[in-house]
């Protein structure tokens, strides 16, 4: 890999391998080859048409699902540098790790979970795991895209019992109550900063943030503080963005920081002994978190719940929950993949099989499919 790894980090010497054996790339890593196979699948290319926060239309300038994988990808990779771990592996499940969402954002996978409450429910994690071991149609040999178990492991962030009892090895861990590996657990946190930060500026963007309330936030006021006495003359869009990046960069350095702290104390010398952990590894110092939690409540409060966000939110929920009605309805709807997979199947299977479709779709495509079967624009 032309860099040593720390002796905690994943090696794909001593890895769990694949489900279905392949034989060995010539030039590549097997991480790697993962980190390829997502980029080039459907899943990962239809994000760019997915909602982070404000749906596609809205704005060419707004953060995609696409967008915000890859800049969990550069705030993980950074990090995972710094500390010795497998670079192409936390590369790997950060771009993965949205695969399984829903149109429309979190409003989206929140009312497809309410249509699918008596059939198991939907979780984006969880269907984003299924994209990779089942949906995705590439190669000839076995169905998804055969990852690695540690990348596969990453995506999976959280689970029931009851479904980790469904997934055979990835799903141990919960049953155990282990830790993942530490390129997991820096994946799972990178994307926390990631959305944190650039929600700020999308908000702002998009005017339902002002500066007066962001400067109430202890992680950005003393950002501002800095940036606005080095330059009081600044404009308002480069200030911003002077700002954020500053933020950035503490909270990652702090994260480094701490995390190699606990390394050093507890000293690991396996992933397993990672596994064994009683707590996570990659974690943020007590004052930083609390800065970075705090930050995030006020997002839920004065961004995602903001009246003008709502109106779209609750046209997403009625386009959702009127295509899984359709669908369910009248299987035929639905294009010849999807309707011969609902052959032979319960009540369950086909519901399941109608919020794969409908998962998989992007903002646009489901507006124009809504529009389409109702008549409605």
């Amino acid at each position: 890999m032309g860099v040593a790894l720390a002796p905690y980090a994943a090696d794909e010497s001593h890895s769990r391998g694949r489900r279905y054996d392949e034989p060995v790339a010539e030039y590549r890593g097997e991480y790697q080859r993962d980190r390829d196979r997502i980029i080039h699948s459907t899943a990962f290319r239809r994000l760019v048409y997915k909602t982070q926060v404000f749906v596609n239309h809205e704005g060419d300038l707004y953060r995609t699902r696409m967008t915000h994988s890859l800049e969990v990808a550069q705030v993980a990779r950074t990090a995972a540098v710094a500390l010795g771990l497998n670079e192409p592996l936390t590369e790997a499940i950060c771009l993965a790790h949205d695969l399984g969402h829903t149109p429309f954002g979190h409003a989206g996978q929140n009312e497809l979970n309410a249509c699918m409450r008596d059939f198991g429910g939907f979780e984006h994690n969880l269907q984003s795991l299924r994209v990779v071991d089942e949906l995705e149609a590439k190669y000839a040999d076995f169905p998804g895209l055969n990852l690695m178990f540690e990348t596969r492991e990453g995506i999976l962030k959280h689970c029931s019992a009851r479904n980790a009892r469904e997934l055979g090895d990835v799903g141990e861990r919960f049953l155990k109550r282990e830790q993942p590996g530490l390129e997991a657990q820096l994946a799972n946190i990178a994307d926390a900063i990631a959305y944190n930060n650039h929600d700020v500026d999308d908000g702002f963007r998009a005017g339902l943030l002002s500066l007066d309330q962001l400067r109430g936030q202890p992680l950005f006021a003393t950002q501002y503080d800095e940036v606005h006495r080095r330059y009081p003359d600044l404009e308002d869009r480069r200030l911003i963005y002077e700002i954020i990046r500053r933020m950035i960069n503490t909270v990652v350095t702090d994260l480094i920081n701490t995390t190699q702290h606990n390394l050093e104390d507890a000293a690991p010398n396996s992933i397993d002994d990672v596994r064994e952990s009683a707590r996570p590894f990659v974690v943020l110092s007590e004052r930083i978190y609390e800065q970075h939690v705090s930050l995030k409540q006020f997002l839920n409060q004065h961004l995602y719940s903001h009246e003008k966000k709502l109106e779209m939110t609750y046209r997403a929920e009625a386009i959702i929950r009127e295509l899984f009605e359709l669908y369910t309805s009248d299987v035929g709807k639905m294009p010849a993949e999807f309707t011969n997979r609902t052959e032979r199947q319960d009540e369950a299977g086909r519901a399941r099989v109608v919020a794969d479709y409908i998962a998989g779709m992007t903002d646009r495509y489901a507006i124009a499919e809504h529009e389409r079967l109702l008549g409605k624009s």
